[in-house]
């Protein structure tokens, strides 16, 4: 679903990514770590079009997406989230949701005059959309609810929500679980093997927690010094020397968290 081609990203005299290589499988839920300034996070945002890369190609379906914005990229089925939730605070979860798709007939000024049915029948569509997503998701009981009004990890699970919203392809979870209670953090587990088993979504997702990234992710990608480690399964990864001499000597075996870059 992508692969990332010799891309380096750099920072005047930083080389914040340094010539990575990786495939990210269709249908799979990667994860993506590595110690302090590793260049996950610089990487996830050149995947998502944050920036472009100083050099090297990035291929999304088969298609060559190097350069595109974020913008070009939601339209090709790629979305992100963030490790700090960003919620519209003000609108209720459903009205958070219900903003996500994309070129809705009610935003033209014209439509709300001369076309007010169609506007309504796509609205309501659309309402019936975020309903069902809310559902899925069991935040049923605050769905009126304000979404600044809302707990850490109710807004991760917003923002997990969004993704539903439109036909993605692949989502990137950038630190889904930071900040979240072991209860959430569960439900937001659940989700997203729901979401790659029900509706065959494609992840990757750095993460810190590595009981949870080991739950969920096959393979697992580390990454060092802003390039690929190593790749393999949990326990391939958790014993593999070149890792635990990446997180200076301590291993992933008596350190839980490899931290965002």
């Amino acid at each position: 679903m992508i692969a990332v081609e010799e891309v380096a990203k750099h920072f005047g005299g930083v080389k914040a990514v340094n010539g990575a290589n990786l495939r990210i499988k269709p249908g799979t839920i990667t994860g993506l770590i590595g110690p302090n300034g590793a260049g996950k996070t610089t990487l996830f945002n050149l995947i998502a079009g944050a920036f472009p890369p100083t050099m090297g190609k990035i291929v999304l379906d088969g298609y060559d997406v190097t350069g595109l914005r974020a913008h070009q990229l939601f339209e090709r089925g790629l979305l992100r989230t963030f490790q700090i939730a960003h919620e519209f605070p003000t609108l209720t979860v459903r009205e958070n949701l219900m903003m996500v798709p994309d070129k809705q007939s009610g935003e033209q000024l014209m439509n709300t005059w001369f076309h007010r049915s169609s506007v309504a029948m796509q609205e309501k569509a659309i309402r019936q959309k975020a309903d069902d997503v809310i559902d899925f998701l069991n935040l049923t009981h605050i769905a009126d609810e304000q979404a600044g009004n809302l707990s850490g990890g109710q807004k991760k699970l917003i923002e997990l929500g969004r993704t539903m919203m439109v036909e993605a392809k692949v989502v990137l979870l950038d630190e889904v679980g930071a900040g979240v209670n072991r209860t959430l953090l569960k439900d937001i587990g659940d989700a997203i093997i729901r979401l790659n088993k029900e509706f065959n979504y494609t992840f990757c997702m750095i993460e810190h927690d590595m009981d949870f990234i080991s739950r969920l992710c096959d393979p697992i990608i580390v990454m060092a010094e802003g390039s690929v480690l190593t790749e393999g399964t949990a326990d391939e990864v958790k014993s593999n020397e070149a890792v635990i001499e990446a997180y200076l000597g301590t291993g992933l075996k008596n350190k839980p968290a490899a931290g965002a870059a």
